[in-house]
Parts: C-alpha cells; structure tokens; sequence
C-alpha cells in the first residue's frame, strides 16, 4: 500500500475588495494569508496552520513588508483626495485609480 501524504501551504484571499497598492498606484492590491493544509493523496484535508495576514499586489507582486520605506512613505502621504470623486490618493498620483479622471 502506498500513502501519499504532507502539509502545502495555500494562499487565500481574505478580501474581494482591492486596495490601492503604495507602490504602482494601481486598485490592485488584496489582502492574503498562508494557510497550511494536511493533504492527503493531493487532497487538502484540513488546516493545520493559519498564517499571519499581509497586503499583497497582484501587478507588482510585492507584499507590504517587502515594500519598506516606499510603504511607510505612502502611508504618511496619504492626504491627498480627487477633486472629482473625493477619494484619497497618494500625491504623486496623477490619475486617480478609482475614476481615472486626472487630478
């Protein structure tokens, strides 16, 4: 008899609703978690590990930690609103990512 069988992890999205990325600008940046899952015969059975939350890009591919500097800058900077939809932005923005209007 042979048993096939270990712990993958699996990346699952916590939020349907993006959120703008502090580095590229753009509404594409989702909120994930690594979750550790007994599998047996590549079937996932249950989890064994739930991972710590994080902000993932799906265009740049960073996760916030990676971001460093550029995240905290983006944070302290976050002032900005369009004048058009009255959303926040980054002020180097020279489009808003929510109406595309320029700001």
């Amino acid at each position: 008899m042979i048993f096939i069988g270990g712990i993958s992890p699996k990346i699952t999205v916590l939020d349907d609703k993006a959120v703008i990325c502090p580095v590229c600008g753009l509404a594409q940046a989702y909120y994930k978690r690594v979750d550790h899952y007994l599998n047996i015969f590549f079937i996932p059975l249950f989890r064994v590990k739930k991972g710590e939350v994080f902000l993932m890009c799906e265009r740049c591919e960073r996760q916030v930690h990676e971001m460093g500097e550029e995240y905290q800058d983006f944070l302290e900077h976050q002032d900005a609103v369009c004048r058009h939809c009255g959303r926040f932005l980054h002020p180097d923005f020279q489009y808003c990512p929510f109406c595309g209007k320029k700001t």
